[in-house]
């Protein structure tokens, strides 16, 4: 096997959660142009839809199945789905998430619950889920935050404590199911992209954290972190897992 085959995924099935917009549908078509036929699942049907045929446009196989991944129920469904469509599952992309932006002495109970619920709740239950149908050399892939490491003046503790835990789960789920099962579980931590998120930005806020924390004085293309994504879920990081790796242009060092 070459080098450049190492980051090849012909013959293997990814799932991509949180797939009906922004980085998910960039990921979803980044594996299928990579090889990989995909599975994706949000709660939003209809656009998983266009997904579904940006996918298909690579010549790959996709399957759209509608999933919260707040209810675990929901993701057995999706992973079994992959399994009667597909064949397998060979690749997660844990990718569904939500943010909010509220004051800590305001924020109502339920809705901090429901940002843990699918940011951290939801990578769980899809881990879980994926990792009784994977071979030996399968690869998990969740999207954390730099948000976990650092903050950017905005209110958002729900968000942030959702995506410091989804770093502790990798590892911990890396420990357990790496040696024992071949799975590998790594976490991407993305910096500023452009998605839902960062669209409710107040104007103005997403150009000046840019200008003062990031030192490429830019945000990310999705194609950037979408090039991570297939790195960590190709043998190119065949040796690699338990790695949270930021991808936010030097964000982390100011």
């Amino acid at each position: 096997m070459t080098v450049l085959e190492r980051f090849r995924l012909d013959g293997r099935v990814g799932i991509v959660t949180g797939a009906s917009s922004g980085l998910g549908v960039a990921f979803a078509r980044g594996l299928a142009e990579a090889g990989a036929d995909v599975v994706i699942g949000a709660r939003r049907a209809d656009r998983l839809e266009e997904t579904r045929r940006l996918v298909e446009e690579t010549g790959r196989r996709c399957l759209a199945v509608p999933t919260d991944v707040s209810r675990p129920q929901d993701c057995d469904a999706l992973v079994a789905a992959a399994v009667e469509s597909m064949g397998g599952v060979d690749v997660l992309i844990n990718n569904a998430g939500v943010g909010t932006a509220v004051p800590a002495l305001r924020e109502p109970p339920e809705e901090f619950r429901r940002v843990v619920d699918i940011n951290l709740h939801g990578t769980y239950w899809m881990a879980q889920a994926c990792a009784r149908v994977m071979r030996p050399g399968s690869s998990i892939v969740n999207i954390g935050s730099v948000l976990a490491e650092t903050t950017a003046g905005l209110p958002q503790a729900a968000y942030t404590a959702s995506k410091a835990g989804v770093i502790g789960l990798t590892r911990d789920l890396a420990q357990q199911w790496t040696g024992r099962r071949g799975i590998r579980v790594n976490c991407l931590e993305p910096g500023y992209f452009g998605s839902e998120m960062t669209d409710q930005y107040i104007p103005g806020y997403l150009e000046r954290m840019v200008e003062s924390r990031v030192i490429m004085g830019r945000p990310g293309d999705p194609a950037e972190l979408v090039a991570a994504a297939v790195f960590l879920a190709s043998d190119a990081a065949s040796y690699i897992t338990g790695v949270t790796l930021p991808v936010d242009g030097g964000m982390l060092l100011t």
